[in-house]
């Protein structure tokens, strides 16, 4: 579908939205799959871009695969066990990789439910915002496969190892004041509030300047699998890059200014 993925935006904010609402946005065609990873690597590229907002349209957010294409071996379930790996590599696969490599601040605005790779597509985010009528399912093992786009390393890192084995194991389907109790989710509001408050935290981010929030995230993400004596050297050397942006120079200046009133 070539609008599968929109794209716009507003000031230094970006907004992606999934837009196959009856098919409740499932992504599993290489189309779909290579859309989030264009737009990914053209946020990367563009640096007046501050903050990502990664929604669905309709009543979904994203429904996982195709399960389908699986019952018929068709799509990314085609072919022999090599050249279904393989096809994992080269596709869905690149997106947790994209996601990982993007250092502006992203956040998904869940709109409903997020299954399978929905769940792991809204754990590949920063910040998860989820309506009301959000659910969340890790629901691989209720057809009898694993998560195949990085979920096993996503969500242990977003909810726990225990929180994250107790989804992954059951497939069981939690409603958005679970998702809220687990930390999965950061806040729950109504449904017809929820970009309003994903813009509003978006344009709170994208008011600091650019290079340091792409320096921190850098940071964030490092910390996540590397020593402290390591980060705090990434940390040293970042923090002398960023003393020297013209960004942290007018930064400085208005900070002052504000204090002289």
């Amino acid at each position: 579908m070539a609008d599968f993925l929109l794209y716009e935006q507003t000031g230094a904010v970006v907004t992606l939205t999934m837009n196959d609402p009856a098919a409740r946005n499932a992504l599993s065609t290489p189309a779909q799959w290579a859309a989030l990873v264009d737009a990914a690597e053209r946020i990367q590229a563009d640096t007046t871009v501050r903050c990502v907002i990664l929604t669905g349209a309709g009543s979904a957010f994203c429904a996982g695969g195709n399960v389908k294409d699986m019952q018929a071996k068709a799509g990314i379930a085609a072919g022999d066990a090599y050249r279904i790996g393989e096809g994992y590599r080269a596709g869905i696969q690149r997106i947790p990789l994209a996601f990982q490599r993007l250092d502006v601040p992203t956040i998904a605005a869940v709109n409903g439910p997020a299954i399978g790779a929905g769940c792991d597509l809204a754990c590949m985010c920063d910040i998860r915002i989820a309506s009301e009528t959000a659910r969340f399912a890790e629901s691989f093992v209720k057809l009898g496969i694993i998560p195949g786009d990085g979920g096993a390393w996503l969500l242990p890192r977003v909810v726990g190892m225990s929180k994250a084995a107790e989804l992954t194991f059951t497939g069981d389907t939690i409603d958005a004041a679970a998702a809220l109790e687990c930390r999965l989710v950061s806040r729950v509001v109504p449904a017809d509030q929820l970009m309003t408050a994903a813009r509003e935290l978006a344009e709170r981010i994208a008011a600091n300047p650019g290079p340091a929030l792409r320096m921190a995230k850098r940071l964030l993400r490092e910390g996540q699998h590397t020593r402290l004596d390591s980060l705090l050297e990434l940390s040293a050397a970042l923090q002398g890059a960023a003393h020297h942006t013209a960004e942290h120079t007018a930064a400085l200046e208005s900070f002052l200014q504000s204090m002289r009133r």
